[in-house]
């Protein structure tokens, strides 16, 4: 159940009487440069990803004993001496 060509062609023609033709064609350049914008801060994004991955090699990992390791037990005290 899809659209043909002249179903097409009368919606487009529908459209372009309601919006106008320049309407539409900032509406089309504000569509691209939302794409556009879109995939650079894709790009940029995953540039960031692979120079933050690059630096693991460069950073010593250390190494320490945490205090809090030493677990104590809790002092329990016998209610029917009390």
């Amino acid at each position: 159940m899809g659209f043909s060509w002249p179903q097409l062609l009368i919606v487009a023609v529908i459209v372009i009487l309601l919006f106008g033709t320049k309407k539409l064609r900032s509406l089309g350049g504000d569509l691209g440069s939302a794409v556009k914008g879109f995939k650079k801060a894709m790009s940029d994004e995953d540039a960031k990803g692979e120079k933050a991955d690059a630096d693991f090699d460069k950073q010593p990992i250390e190494h320490k004993q945490d205090a809090s390791a030493d677990v104590k037990e809790p002092v329990v005290k016998d209610k029917d001496k009390a």
